[in-house]
């Protein structure tokens, strides 16, 4: 009887320990497969999420193009320590070895790619589309579409008919997936965050709207690409609303002619002509709305203007203008700088 006690005694020790060792040894695969960088990895990896997917699909994902190890620690580890994150979707990079903790940070963070793409200043809203459709494939038409959505201003302007002027020149870094109205969101996201309230109270303070602020700003971008000059162009146009002379700005005559697709690269006498209110040689005042997207610069010099005498300006050459008081003084330049050039 003592000799089977002593059996199976010896048998219960060997299973304990059989069993133990194995833990141990499942514990140390465990940990160097979850808390070191995996090995194996085979260089730059790029996948993508797809929204709403399975820990478990994207585990095996990870799995297969070897950034993690193996799919069952990988999904032990996510239901013991990020039970309560979701994994976002999108596009990943792994551009080197890691450990699980970090694979399952970024999924859980959302660190996708990120592409660049740049809106520069004075652009309308068709351009824009198509720079968009070209860089990165968001259709020219919805991104058109969505920047009538005038709901995203209608607390700073609830006159707006169009994003025009709303949608902030930029350099933006955004997922692949990013598609028009979220395009448009932050574009406009960005013009709010720029446009401070220190300038809601200029624009207050001389009596603007911030559609007419920026409707102003948009002349002065489309004018000249030189910052010095912006705060002499846009005394130049205070100056002429002020005493109720028309602004005489050209590039609001080009954007009707846009608008009804007639505009052929160049100005003729007719179109000068064209019955718009957006035309400012016919019709006084500011023209009905933004003719461009204007960027911080030409905002800025809308709001302070250069304290200045002077009504007339005239291209000197492509980078500068000559300023005038006088319309004889004008015309003089004009002479100068266009006929006799």
């Amino acid at each position: 009887m003592k000799k089977k006690k002593k059996t199976a005694k010896k048998y219960f020790i060997i299973f304990f320990s059989l069993v133990a060792a194995a833990v141990v040894l499942v514990g140390i695969d465990f940990y160097q497969k979850v808390y070191t960088s995996y090995k194996d990895y085979p260089g730059a990896v790029t996948i993508e999420v797809k929204k709403g997917a399975a820990i478990s699909i994207v585990g095996r994902q990870l799995a297969r193009e070897k950034i993690i190890a193996g799919y069952l620690y990988f999904r032990i580890y996510y239901r013991l320590f990020f039970a309560g994150a979701s994994i976002k979707s999108g596009e990943y990079r792994f551009d080197r070895p890691m450990t699980m903790k970090e694979v399952i940070e970024i999924l859980t963070q959302g660190k996708v790619v990120l592409y660049k793409v740049t809106i520069r200043e004075g652009l309308i809203i068709k351009e824009i589309a198509g720079l968009l459709q070209q860089e990165r494939g968001i259709a020219s038409e919805s991104f058109i579409r969505a920047a009538g959505n005038i709901a995203l201003v209608r607390n700073l302007d609830p006159g707006a008919d169009s994003l025009e002027g709303y949608l902030y020149p930029d350099t933006y870094h955004i997922r692949r997936e990013t598609d028009a109205d979220e395009m448009a969101h932050l574009m406009v996201d960005k013009f709010k965050e720029n446009f401070t309230e220190s300038m809601k109270w200029r624009a207050e303070k001389l009596g603007m709207s911030i559609r007419q602020v920026l409707t102003l700003a948009s002349l002065i971008e489309k004018e000249t690409s030189s910052r010095e000059e912006r705060f002499l162009i846009s005394s130049v146009f205070h100056n002429r609303l002020r005493i109720g002379m028309p602004l005489g700005c050209d590039p609001t005559i080009i954007y009707a002619l846009k608008r009804i697709g007639k505009y052929t690269g160049k100005l003729g006498w007719n179109d000068l002509k064209i019955d718009s209110p957006y035309n400012t040689r016919l019709y006084r005042g500011l023209p009905p709305g933004p003719i461009c997207n204007p960027g911080y610069a030409s905002i800025e010099a809308a709001l302070f203007p250069e304290s200045t005498q002077y009504l007339y300006f005239v291209a000197r050459n492509p980078q500068s203008h000559y300023f005038s008081k006088t319309l004889d003084e004008h015309n003089w330049a004009v002479r100068k700088y266009i006929i006799n050039r």
